[in-house]
């Protein structure tokens, strides 16, 4: 199968998003178009209080929205369940990841190199300030993951990848919350799957405040590794 011939899925969980969720769509929009594949978006809204839901819906895209709120692993789940395409891509729905990086995200997978591709904060020369989960606390979760699994990664919790749909298929997620980033890299490396990573651009945002707490989620992630590992 040609470039051409795939389908892209695109996943955004939103979760009172109002602020940037419609220019998120819009930019992911151009982005996928100049990849030169067929394309879908699927903004799945975790029962949002705000108005993302409404501007979402505005925006031309297969929206789906959940009965109350989840989380953002269900969230994801959710639009998982929806998708047609050969490969997938999840981004965050905040404005901290900019859409016009998406080819770059793509690029491993497209060239047969890797079949999960992480997008990386700390592999750019920038510094980046991180409010969600501290620097240090994503330097244990890296390492942890790469006692189990052997794989050597510097972003486990970043939410901007692309990954085959063969990686899809292979595995049974379970997580609600953030932890499921770490839980679909854990299953993916037992199965030998080529994981690699690319650097990404990261906005922290200036408004409103993150959803994550860092010690009940962070406790969350770390029991997510072992579980994933442990249980594949």
């Amino acid at each position: 199968m040609s470039h051409t011939e795939k389908l892209l899925s695109i996943i955004i969980p939103v979760y009172n998003e109002q602020l940037t969720i419609g220019n998120i769509i819009d930019r992911v929009k151009v982005a996928a178009q100049k990849t030169g594949l067929r394309n879908e978006i699927i903004v799945v809204d975790d029962h949002s209080h705000d108005k993302s839901l409404m501007i979402a819906n505005q925006h031309g895209v297969k929206l789906y929205t959940l009965k109350q709120h989840m989380g953002k692993g269900y969230a994801l789940r959710a639009g998982f369940s929806k998708i047609r395409g050969d490969i997938i891509v999840t981004i965050d729905s905040d404005g901290s990841h900019l859409p016009e990086e998406l080819s770059e995200v793509l690029a491993p997978v497209l060239e047969d190199k890797a079949d999960l591709v992480i997008g990386s904060r700390y592999m750019n020369h920038k510094k980046v300030g991180a409010r969600k989960l501290n620097a240090f606390g994503v330097r244990l979760f890296n390492l942890f993951i790469q006692l189990l699994t052997c794989v050597a990664i510097t972003d486990s919790q970043s939410g901007y990848r692309a990954m085959t749909g063969a990686v899809l298929k292979s595995q049974k997620l379970k997580s609600s919350t953030y932890e499921i980033e770490s839980e679909m890299l854990v299953k993916t490396a037992k199965k030998k799957f080529r994981v690699t990573e690319v650097p990404i651009s990261f906005e922290q945002r200036t408004y409103g405040r993150s959803g994550v707490d860092p010690v009940i989620d962070g406790f969350k992630i770390f029991i997510s590794i072992a579980s994933a590992y442990v249980k594949g």
